[in-house]
């Protein structure tokens, strides 16, 4: 993927929209700690109660916790430079820093958990809410491993285009596991999905930058 200046133009437009749109998000999460809008999305997602679901939202969210999270960027990064993609490497590990932008904004805002006299809590969770590392990890993570497979054509056409779906169902999935789960509000995934595509900007434009200079 090349990133020729109208891209760049249009990419800065769009990372401008978001970012404005996540400090607005936060904004609202700051004056309204339990907004009616929380607590009717986690109505609607848990009304939907079945073993299945519970074992598959759990699977879902289970990469993001520690250790597991970390484990699979090591590995993943491994992969990459045994297979001589070592600045692919490099990057994928520094999706891991997503856990320490995620950390200082929580601290920053505060905002309690679901509590379980509001909604059902499958999962105890301890941290703040807003936003939701599990999605900000998922969407930084998973969504550059699925930049990679769209940028790098020497792999295997149908090996990429398998770990791309994966990774894009990851993400789409993951902000309904943690709401299911009781262990986040709606507000709380979204700030996690915008902030995670900021992150997600960067971390791409650098990469790319350096892919196309090298």
């Amino acid at each position: 993927m090349e990133l020729t200046p109208r891209r760049k133009k249009v990419l800065t437009y769009v990372l401008a929209f978001i970012s404005i749109g996540f400090l607005l998000l936060t904004a609202f999460v700051l004056y309204f700690p339990e907004s009616v809008i929380d607590r009717e999305f986690s109505e609607d997602v848990q009304s939907y109660q079945l073993p299945l679901f519970d074992k598959l939202m759990k699977m879902v969210s289970y990469p993001g916790y520690m250790p597991e999270a970390p484990i699979m960027v090591i590995t993943c990064a491994g992969i990459f430079y045994l297979k001589k993609f070592k600045k692919e490497a490099l990057f994928v590990v520094l999706t891991m820093l997503s856990g320490l932008v995620s950390t200082i904004v929580k601290y920053l805002v505060d905002r309690p958990r679901p509590s379980s006299d509001i909604v059902k809590i499958a999962l105890q969770t301890h941290q703040q809410s807003f936003p939701s590392g599990h999605v900000m990890f998922y969407v930084i993570f998973f969504g550059f491993v699925a930049l990679l497979m769209y940028s790098l054509k020497t792999i295997n056409r149908a090996l990429r285009i398998t770990i791309g779906v994966l990774c894009m169902a990851m993400i789409f999935t993951i902000p309904v596991s943690r709401i299911y789960l009781g262990a986040h509000w709606f507000t709380d995934v979204l700030g996690g999905f915008l902030l995670g595509i900021i992150c997600l900007y960067a971390l791409g434009y650098f990469y790319l930058r350096d892919q196309q200079q090298g």
